[in-house]
C-alpha cells in the first residue's frame, strides 16, 4: 500500500485502477470515449493541484501547456511517430513553463491568475497568426492509433499524474509547498528555497497537460487553435479540483469523477450554458465548502471517530 493511504482509499483506488484496465472489455466505443475523457479530466485536474492546489498560485492558464501539447504533434504528425509528439509535447510544455514561469510566479494572488490567463490568451493568438500566415485553417491527424491503445495512454498519464501529485503531497518538497501557501515570506525566512521550490511545481505541472493535449488532438483528428486553448478547460480543471478538494488528490479523483459525469449530462442538454453552470457550482464551493467533498468527508470522519471515543 503506498505510504500514507489507508486501507479503505487504497482499496477504492486498486477498484479504480481495475475499472480503468478492464473498460474497453466491455464498454461500446462511446463508453470508452467517456472512460478516455474522464481520465483525460484527471490528469488536468491532477497536474493543477501539484502547482495550485499546493502553494496557492491559482492558476488560470493551466490551458496553455494542454494546447501547445496538441500544436506540438499536430505540427510533427506524419514526421514523428504519434509516441514520439506525445513524449515531445510533454517536452515543450516543460520548457514553456521554465520561460514564463519566471516572471509569473514573481507576483501574487489576482495578479497571478490575470498573468497566467493573459499568458495563454498570448500563446493561442500567436499560434492562431502562425497558423494564418501558413494559410492553414486547421490540421487534419490521419491515420492516428487506435481508440484503445489512446485510451491505454491517457490512463497512463492520469496513474501518473495522480502518483506524482500524490508523492508531491507526501514529500519534504509538497511541505515547503505548503509552507509557501500558508506564508511566503515565514516560509523564505525559515530557509526554503521558495523560488525553486515553485518553479519545480511549475514545471512538473505543466509537463502532462502537454502529453494530454497531444493525445487528445490526436483522438480527434483535427486540430484548431480555439479548441485547443479554450479557457473552460482551465474552468473545468479548476473546478473539478476544487470540488474534490484541491489539497488532496484523493479528492481530486472524487471531484473528477462527479465533474465528468455531470459534464457528459451538461454537454449533451445545456451545452450554451455549461461555463456558466460549472463556474456558479466552483462559486458555491468556494463560498459553502472550500474543502471540498473529500474535505467534508474526512471531517465528518473525524467527528464521528471524536463521538465514538466520548462515548466510549
Amino acid at each position: 500500500m503506498i505510504r500514507g493511504l489507508d486501507k479503505i482509499t487504497g482499496t477504492l483506488l486498486v477498484a479504480l485502477f481495475a475499472l480503468i484496465v478492464l473498460w474497453p472489455t466491455f464498454a461500446s466505443n462511446y463508453e470508452i470515449g467517456v472512460g478516455f475523457d474522464t481520465m483525460r479530466w484527471g490528469a488536468l485536474a491532477l497536474s493543477w493541484v501539484v502547482l495550485s492546489g499546493m502553494t496557492g498560485y491559482f492558476s488560470f492558464g493551466h490551458v496553455v501547456f494542454f494546447g501547445l501539447g496538441a500544436y506540438i504533434v499536430a505540427v510533427t504528425w506524419l514526421v514523428l511517430p504519434w509516441w514520439g509528439g506525445v513524449l515531445l509535447s510533454g517536452v515543450g510544455a516543460g520548457i514553456l513553463a521554465i520561460m514564463v514561469g519566471y516572471p509569473c510566479l514573481r507576483v501574487r494572488g489576482p495578479y497571478f491568475v490575470i498573468l497566467t490567463f493573459g499568458v495563454a490568451e498570448l500563446v493561442k493568438f500567436i499560434v492562431i497568426n502562425i497558423e494564418a500566415g501558413l494559410s492553414m485553417s486547421g490540421r487534419m491527424l490521419l491515420g492516428g492509433p487506435s481508440t484503445i491503445t489512446l485510451y491505454y495512454s491517457m490512463g497512463v498519464l492520469a496513474v501518473l499524474a495522480f502518483i506524482l501529485a500524490f508523492w508531491v503531497r507526501q514529500s519534504r518538497f509538497g511541505a515547503g509547498l505548503r509552507a509557501i501557501r500558508e506564508d511566503e515570506d515565514a516560509a523564505e525566512t525559515l530557509g526554503i528555497p521558495v523560488h525553486r521550490y515553485k518553479m519545480t511545481a511549475f514545471v512538473l505541472s505543466a509537463i502532462i497537460p502537454g502529453m494530454v493535449g497531444g493525445l487528445f488532438v490526436i483522438r480527434g483528428a483535427f486540430f484548431e487553435p480555439p479548441n485547443v486553448f479554450d479557457p473552460r478547460v482551465s474552468l473545468t480543471m479548476i473546478a473539478m479540483a476544487v470540488m474534490g478538494g484541491s489539497d488532496d488528490p484523493r479528492g481530486t479523483v472524487v471531484g473528477v469523477i462527479f465533474l465528468a459525469l455531470l459534464s457528459q449530462y451538461l454537454w449533451a442538454n445545456f451545452p450554451q450554458l455549461y461555463a456558466i453552470i460549472v463556474g456558479l457550482l466552483l462559486v458555491i464551493f468556494v463560498l459553502a465548502a472550500p474543502d471540498g467533498m473529500w474535505g467534508r468527508w474526512q471531517a465528518a470522519k473525524r467527528r464521528s471517530r471524536s463521538m465514538q471515543t466520548q462515548d466510549s
